[in-house]
């Protein structure tokens, strides 16, 4: 009795064959072979056109699929990837304004098909966050950034306010970054924002506070220095929150702001002046607030202040 069994598809495939090739009648092998002779047959021309090599198994996947998207909208959306860096999501809410429908997930496949995708590192741990309901002007998240390099010879920075309900967002560029600074900035925003602005959170840097400050903190000093943004917000009935020291994540709106400014802006455009740097940042900011975003269900700032509004009147 025979022991030799085959050890994969490809090597039972060349036994059947070759039965057939050592001058045994094909339609004697058809008649025990466990298949159509239509198989056998096939199998037989593979053999005798490409060797055993074509014998190996051949993937039964279709060439094709009905409901492929078109390479016209694949393009569309390539290009607009590349031209935007908007995650799926934000080209779904893109395209359905230009009366492109078409899901998330399968804008997600075309851009990992193209290497268009991040790599994230796999977490493991989940966390579930409870997301707090705000109304604008509840809460403003202020932070300042420096702006990279230098312009004429000179550092420049860049404040942002950024309301945590609405997400918008104003920005202002100062070639000092101090508490009268700070207090100039507020009072453009509390102008420019539609809203009563209830709040306002910031780190513990002393161009915001001075409640760290060595002559401050000593037991033996009865009266302590009013820091002057401080002074700015009892004057204005605004509260002013500080985050706990070496906790950038509690000021995580207006940290994540300042990521898209420094890959989407300050990594993408060359300033000659500071003139010029003002025109280009005003024009960032506008196109900011009138941005998808996912924390909005795909609304942008400026759309969630207008429907406030009209909630309001109603």
């Amino acid at each position: 009795m025979c022991t030799n069994m085959p050890k994969n598809i490809q090597e039972e495939r060349l036994r059947w064959v070759r039965m057939v090739e050592s001058e045994t009648r094909l339609k004697d092998v058809i008649k025990i072979f466990p298949y159509s002779g239509r198989t056998l047959k096939r199998w037989l021309k593979e053999y005798r056109d490409n060797g055993e090599k074509g014998l190996i198994p051949k993937s039964t996947r279709p060439k094709t699929n009905p409901k492929e998207s078109q390479i016209q909208l694949k393009e569309k959306v390539i290009n607009l990837r590349k031209k935007t860096k908007l995650c799926a999501l934000k080209l779904k809410w893109r395209l359905a304004k230009e009366g492109v429908i078409i899901h998330e997930r399968t804008i997600g496949k075309i851009l990992k098909n193209e290497g268009l995708v991040r790599k994230y590192r796999v977490k493991k741990i989940k966390y579930k966050y409870i997301k707090a309901e705000r109304k604008p002007g509840e809460l403003l998240e202020i932070d300042v950034k420096y702006v990279p390099g230098s312009i004429a010879g000179q550092r420049y920075f860049q404040y942002t306010a950024i309301d945590t309900a609405s997400r918008w967002r104003h920005l202002e560029v100062y070639d000092e970054q101090t508490s009268f600074h700070s207090v100039l900035f507020l009072t453009k925003v509390i102008e420019l924002f539609k809203y009563k602005i209830h709040a306002i959170k910031t780190d513990n840097g002393s161009i915001f506070t001075n409640y760290y400050l060595g002559t401050n903190k000593r037991s033996d000093v009865l009266v302590k220095t009013l820091h002057g943004l401080d002074t700015f917000c009892v004057e204005n009935n605004i509260i002013h929150y500080l985050i706990d020291p070496g906790k950038p994540a509690q000021n995580g709106t207006v940290e994540r702001s300042h990521r898209e400014d420094q890959e989407k802006f300050y990594e993408k455009h060359k300033f000659r002046s500071v003139a010029d740097l003002q025109n280009k940042l005003r024009v960032w900011n506008e196109y900011y607030n009138n941005l998808e975003h996912c924390g909005l269900n795909g609304k942008t700032p400026n759309e969630m202040l207008e429907l406030q509004v009209t909630n309001v009147c109603t």
